[in-house]
């Protein structure tokens, strides 16, 4: 038995270097003691979007995001049509004070607000809405399809 410390942030070289085996052997432990199906979202599945109109990625996933959020207000917090269109979407979840930087000491995303899509057969099953700042992550909120909440995405998304 060999056992290796290896620094994960920033990530090391041999960090990099065994990530997927370490995902692997992950995913195999939780589908066997914690029983997660195996579709549950995997880090290939999850996309860093910055929140910005200009951003071709955010534009083309607007619309499936903003129904999601409606059927998701409607589902776990009883909210009316009209108290989660399209507007107010944005005004609580795109409409952010933080610029975004990119500094080049600074992570290769840059810093800023972001949504962190969970996508599954290519559609959006979750959102995690969240800042990336300089000594933090911030976790805003996080909506999800209530058809998938077997998966416990709000779970593994603060894990992740």
């Amino acid at each position: 038995l060999k056992v290796r410390v290896v620094r994960s942030s920033p990530p090391s070289s041999q960090f990099k270097a065994t990530f997927q085996e370490s995902y692997q052997v992950y995913k195999r432990y939780q589908m066997v003691i914690h029983k997660d199906p195996p579709d549950k979202p995997t880090i290939s599945q999850v996309r860093l979007v910055p929140v910005s109109f200009e951003d071709p990625q955010f534009k083309s996933s607007f619309n499936q995001s903003a129904t999601l959020f409606a059927k998701y207000q409607m589902s776990v917090h009883k909210d009316t049509p009209s108290d989660c269109g399209e507007n107010e979407f944005t005004r609580f979840l795109c409409d952010s004070p933080l610029e975004a930087e990119h500094p080049p000491n600074g992570p290769e995303c840059g810093y800023g607000s972001f949504h962190q899509q969970y996508w599954l057969d290519g559609k959006i099953i979750a959102v995690g809405v969240i800042d990336i700042l300089p000594y933090c992550v911030s976790s805003v909120y996080l909506y999800y399809d209530p058809d998938f909440s077997f998966l416990s995405l709000g779970v593994y998304s603060a894990l992740r």
